[in-house]
């Protein structure tokens, strides 16, 4: 069928001016019009044009309606079922899969006589069927807009044909003007209305061509139709890379192009939209020569450099549209629609600096939004700390992160070699806290942790002591003690925290050491359970603890106004509190977080001083010290090192055991340990938080370390010692230890080559490896290193120290490949470090019988579970506010039976 043709076209063109894109005479089929986008998009199109859908159809759905403001849509099977059903239409909106948009064009060609227009939203249509849909629109005189676009609309006409243009509200954005817009990208169609509308321009018809393989309706068939509307003064295109559609387009009228996407032309592929190729001549340079070429300018258009004349300007970036627009139009003594409705000046509506001290260009003022979004934002400005969306947490974790590279984990954003260069406090506020502490924050977690390591005469010591008499490994004994560290040993400290996080950011206090701060703002009902009815030893200690370190915060000083001496819950608030108040400002932790930090400084404290046997918890006494000393004095490392070894650290100890717990802090969420606590968590259910119980996840994780996993460290240690037995070492970390390494090295890469020959002799491939020698990462290399060793060994390096085992381990991995054990020089891993780490502390006394190879073990394995314990913590926490219930089970299809 032929139809009458416009302008000079060698091919049919059935639309002379842009008033006859999108009118209100137009009536509508829309094929697909239940799938997800149109039964979103098309009842707002039908009731911004007075209702122009006269029905849709969906296979096997016909009968169905979709439901509008102004009246049902009804749904047939067919096309031809619709028509029969007496509706006419000329337009039709193609919402179908890419397989199946050429057979829809051609029911909607093939059934209906009238049909002038065809919008296809489709995208990614294949060239064939894109060629075919083509021919059927030519050969039956129909005017085919797309693919891969959001239809038309006209804001003369109030009328909207196809996607989503002008978005939920058209009437917003499509505000009558002289101006039409022709644009690639169906959103930055409406952006592009929207900008023009806060400069004063008013828009006629918009265009959205499309970006797929073809353009049916592109450029030179928008310029015609532009030449013929009386409306449009004026237009705008938005190019991107492909094809030649603009250099054919003929403008009679003045245009500003905006033509994006340089970056394309270093790919060698399409991406996207049908983006140009490597080395093409339709890249974004070269549409950027065409249009300075037919506007007869030099070169971009930009507020700095406004290059522009009668005919038109170019941009390359959206932003610059309007001015641009406006100093054609100048020159063409053309003044705005109306007046401007706004700037595109940033105009954010939320604020959060963190901190940081930014420059004023960049320090932008949060102005209110819109209605309805201004009472959202007031509401969510009240909000106190982060909330995180809850999802499936099984094997994942927003805490813990391990590079599989480096082989180097990280919690919070810090690796753990960064970790270990800092303090046990400063690891205890990464845990909790998401940042490592500072030197303010120190003294608050040593006191609040150190308040609960001596438990003389608790029920904690004598459960952690029946477990240990009855013959359990450490993480066990430390479980019996956190089993009785439950819920209500803390829910006064928690629902104190609770309370002053409420009224202080009522009473608006943004730092939690300001000293101006006026107190009185703080409205204090309900404070009454915080005053001791009677005398509070702990909190008495504590107080006098943040005294002598010179701890001070807004929260303390606020103690110091009640009718009474507080409470230890209290006290304990307060520094939780204290610490949490900027990382809840930042948005750093939730305030879930903030409210369990007073149970988990209690449950940290427990398990350390459970950890020791319950002959060095004396009265006002712990592991040789006075509890007076550990709250004003000692850090939680010398604590960690005595509740260990029953004894004051050394400054080079006290070095090596901050290191080791920086280390070991966490191996990423796949860590059995991890997993245990995140079962837990998943157990009770995160979606109820409160019902969380924190003591029983570190128990979880207790549960989940063992002799192979937590104690694993001695299988180091034992080689260590087979190797010096009887060496004569005294101490190693002297430079004068007088052991000669490298011979020592030569005898134990015999002994290897010497046991491997053996069991090859026998047959056997079951060959032990030697521990703390070999990474299935780091190998393959002429010489292979550990990076995590690496920094470790030029850490100890810096401060002057010898750690003969460690220097050892490096003179056997060079011997093994000397004498042809190994093809190349093995790395020296990390759990060798560990090891020597622990057995330079421990080796004197050792030596000096103080402790047996069984105590070695023991304390071996405890130095694991006290930084482990602060990383599975991390994922507790992690998992609570972002978990789902139960979301670490595994699928009964995904499990196997074994016969």
């Amino acid at each position: 069928m032929q139809r009458t043709s416009v302008g000079d076209f060698k091919y049919h063109v059935g639309i002379s001016s842009l008033t006859q894109v999108a009118s209100r005479e137009d009536r509508v089929c829309v094929l697909n019009i239940l799938g997800g986008e149109s039964s979103e998009v098309t009842p707002v199109s039908h009731v911004y044009s007075g209702g122009n859908v006269v029905f849709g159809t969906a296979p096997g759905k016909g009968g169905q309606v979709l439901e509008t403001r102004i009246g049902d849509i009804p749904v047939y099977n067919s096309v031809r079922e619709g028509l029969a059903a007496g509706h006419r239409f000329n337009c039709g909106v193609v919402y179908l899969p890419p397989a199946a948009a050429r057979d829809g064009v051609a029911e909607l060609i093939r059934v209906n006589s009238e049909l002038r227009k065809v919008f296809i939203i489709t995208e990614k249509i294949a060239v064939h069927d894109a060629r075919e849909i083509r021919a059927m629109g030519q050969h039956n005189g129909v005017d085919i807009f797309g693919a891969n676009g959001l239809g038309v609309a006209d804001a003369w006409n109030q009328v909207r044909i196809g996607g989503a243009l002008g978005g939920d509200n058209p009437s917003d954005t499509l505000k009558p003007g002289s101006i039409a817009i022709f644009s690639n990208s169906g959103g930055f169609s409406t952006t592009i209305a929207q900008y023009l509308r806060m400069a004063g321009w008013g828009t006629t018809t918009v265009i959205s061509s499309g970006k797929d393989v073809y353009i049916h309706y592109a450029a030179p068939e928008f310029a015609f139709a532009l030449a013929n509307d009386a409306r449009s003064k004026a237009a705008v295109l938005y190019c991107e890379p492909g094809g030649y559609y603009e250099l054919d387009a003929s403008f009679t009228k003045p245009v500003v192009a905006c033509v994006v996407g340089r970056w394309k032309s270093k790919l060698t592929r399409a991406v996207g939209h049908a983006g140009a190729m490597a080395g093409g001549s339709d890249d974004a340079q070269a549409k950027e020569r065409w249009f300075m070429e037919k506007f007869g300018v030099d070169g971009v258009f930009t507020p700095e450099r406004p290059v522009f004349s009668a005919r038109g300007a170019l941009v390359t970036n959206i932003a610059h549209i309007p001015a641009a627009l406006s100093a054609v139009m100048r020159a063409n003594a053309t003044l705005p629609d109306f007046a401007p409705e706004g700037s595109l000046a940033l105009k954010p509506w939320f604020g959060a600096d963190r901190g940081i001290a930014l420059p004023p260009e960049l320090a932008l003022p949060a102005v209110e939004a819109i209605a309805p979004y201004n009472e959202q934002i007031a509401l969510l400005n009240l909000q106190i700390g982060s909330v995180l969306p809850r999802q499936a947490m099984k094997d994942a974790s927003g805490a813990s992160q391990m590079d599989p590279g480096t082989q180097v984990s990280s919690l919070h954003g810090v690796s753990m070699l960064h970790a270990a260069t800092h303090s046990l406090e400063d690891n205890v506020a990464l845990a909790l806290l998401h940042e490592s502490g500072h030197a303010s924050d120190r003294p608050l977690i040593a006191v609040a942790v150190a308040a609960f390591v001596h438990l003389h005469g608790t029920p904690e010591l004598a459960a952690a002591q029946a477990a240990r008499e009855a013959g359990n490994a450490p993480n066990a004994v430390m479980a019996a003690a956190a089993a009785i560290t439950g819920p209500r040993r803390q829910e006064a400290a928690r629902r104190a925290a609770g309370w002053m996080i409420e009224r202080f950011a009522a009473a608006g206090l943004t730092d939690a050491r300001d000293d101006a701060f006026d107190l009185s703002r703080v409205d204090r009902s309900g404070a009454e359970s915080f005053v001791a009815g009677t005398r509070d030893a702990r909190a008495e200690a504590m107080l006098a603890g943040l005294k002598a370190r010179g701890a001070d915060s807004v929260f303390l000083r606020w103690l110091a106004t009640l009718d009474g001496p507080p409470t230890a819950d209290a006290v304990l608030a307060a520094i939780t509190t204290t610490l949490a108040w900027g990382p809840l400002a930042r948005k750093r932790i939730s305030r879930l977080t903030a409210e369990s930090l007073p149970w988990w400084m209690r449950l940290f404290g427990t398990l350390i001083g459970a950890s020791a046997d319950a002959a060095q918890h004396a009265p006002e006494r712990f592991a040789g010290f006075t509890v007076q000393a550990m709250l004003t004095e000692l850090g939680l490392a010398e604590i960690g090192f005595a509740a260990l070894l029953g004894r004051a650290p050394s400054p080079d100890d006290l070095f090596a055991f901050q290191t080791l717990v920086g280390l070991l802090l966490t191996n990423g969420p796949g860590a059995i340990s991890a997993q245990g606590a995140k079962g837990a968590v998943s157990a009770d259910g995160p979606e109820d938080p409160e019902r969380v119980q924190l003591n029983k996840a570190l128990m979880g994780f207790l549960t989940h370390t063992g002799y192979t996993h937590g104690g694993n460290g001695y299988e180091g240690i034992a080689f260590l010692m087979d190797q010096f037995r009887g060496s004569g070492l005294a101490d190693p970390g002297s430079r004068q230890h007088g052991i000669d390494l490298q011979a020592m090295a030569n005898r134990a890469a015999e002994r290897y080559a010497q046991y491997k020959r053996q069991r090859k002799t026998v047959g056997s491939l079951d060959i032990a490896k030697i521990p703390g020698v070999n990474h299935p990462v780091f190998k393959d290399k002429p010489v292979n290193h550990d990076p995590r060793e690496v920094f470790i060994a030029e850490l100890f390096e810096r401060r002057g120290e010898v750690n003969v085992f460690h220097a050892f381990y490096r003179a056997l991995v060079q011997a093994l490949f000397d004498s042809g054990v190994s093809r190349n020089v093995y790395c020296v891993n990390i759990d060798a470090v560990i090891a020597a780490l622990l057995l330079k502390m421990l080796w004197q006394p050792l030596q000096r019988g103080e402790i047996g190879e069984r105590d070695l073990e023991t304390a071996a394995f405890t130095i694991f579970l006290y930084p482990r314990m602060l990383g599975c913590a991390a994922e507790v926490d992690d998992h609570m506010n972002r978990g789902r219930n139960m979301d670490t089970r595994t699928a009964a299809s995904q499990c196997r039976f074994v016969a």
